[in-house]
């Protein structure tokens, strides 16, 4: 049974497909933020939300209760599960905050220890959030697929920090980094590559984030918010962008933009299938555990597949409570029951 998890502002959809697709609503009126399914115990899932903490389920997301005790803010920005990092069979889970902070669990969420660490960072004095320029949060957390406990945290904005041990010690963002990183991806068959979409752009590393490259070229609308990479192929990338923040989010003033880039050539608009930019909010990505090649995106118009990584999107045929997508997605998954 393919599973889709799809977290808004209104709370948490979970779409199930096995001879028909239905839909449930979760932790409704929680503003759902962040979502994330255990690689190695896929029963286990989390959310986060603003204002309402953490919240885990250990029946892939039938149910769900509040998380164990550890994580000292409401606000949850992020959340993520390592593949190579584990106790007793369940993935190690970190979750980050705002303010600013990151927080582990090694028992599927039921207690939780601050990595304090990432505070005392020296570019911690310039992270600012520009709606909120007082705070600023934790926007994505990746588990590095290939090296156990090496995570890439990314500040907005700030920086693109690193930790070579699950948060013991950090090391900082380099300083030809993004600043502004809303996504970034890793690769099983690419160790040490790492991506992000950024605010600032497109960047790429190829040494663990010690150094980085940005590739804009074809790139028309250069704020980019989501990213997804062919699980087969490290050189074949897909993000989804806009002018800028007022026209990413907000559906009513949206006009989104999904791109391809591969073998190193330059970027290409990749929306046929897609609906039209005008009125859609930027599109968030999820991959098919078992099928290596097919991506997932999620809007405000619904959720498509592409099977490729390259052809023509498709539209799933899922029977979306009304209105439950209208104000667009914060967060989005995928599970192979």
């Amino acid at each position: 049974m393919l599973t889709l998890f799809v977290a808004t502002e209104q709370g948490l959809l979970i779409a199930r497909h096995a001879l028909d697709w239905t839909v449930e609503q979760h932790l409704e009126g929680r503003s759902a933020e962040c979502v994330a399914v255990d690689p190695l115990m896929p029963s286990l899932a989390y959310c986060g939300t603003l204002g309402h903490g953490m919240w885990r389920s250990d029946d892939e997301g039938r149910s769900w209760e509040p998380a164990g005790p550890g994580i000292t803010h409401a606000a949850i920005t992020s959340v993520a599960v390592s593949a190579t990092e584990s106790e007793d069979g369940i993935g190690v889970v970190y979750a980050g905050t705002e303010p600013s902070g990151i927080f582990r669990s090694t028992d599927g969420g039921g207690s939780w220890t601050e990595a304090a660490g990432l505070l005392a960072l020296p570019s911690k004095t310039t992270w600012s959030f520009p709606p909120r320029p007082d705070t600023h949060h934790v926007r994505w957390i990746e588990p590095d697929p290939v090296v156990t406990g090496r995570l890439y945290v990314a500040i907005e904005a700030g920086a693109l920090v690193r930790t070579p041990d699950g948060g013991r010690t950090w090391e900082d963002g380099a300083p030809n980094g993004p600043y502004d990183t809303h996504t970034a991806a890793t690769h099983r068959l690419a160790p040490d590559r790492v991506y992000s979409a950024a605010g600032d752009g497109y960047f790429e590393s190829r040494d663990a984030g010690r150094k980085w490259a940005r590739h804009m070229e074809g790139l028309r609308h250069r704020y980019l918010v989501g990213i997804a990479v062919d699980q087969e192929d490290p050189d074949t990338v897909i993000v989804s962008c806009a002018d800028g923040p007022w026209s990413a989010y907000d559906p009513p003033h949206a006009e989104s933009y999904v791109y391809r880039r591969s073998a190193e050539k330059a970027w290409h608009v990749a929306m046929e299938g897609l609906p039209d930019a005008a009125g859609t909010s930027v599109s968030r990505f999820a991959e098919h555990p078992d099928a290596p090649r097919t991506v997932y995106a999620a809007n405000n118009h619904g959720v498509f597949h592409n099977t490729d990584a390259a052809g023509r999107w498709s539209a799933l045929d899922i029977p979306w409570p009304r209105a439950a997508l209208d104000g667009g997605v914060e967060a989005f998954a995928a599970l192979v029951e």
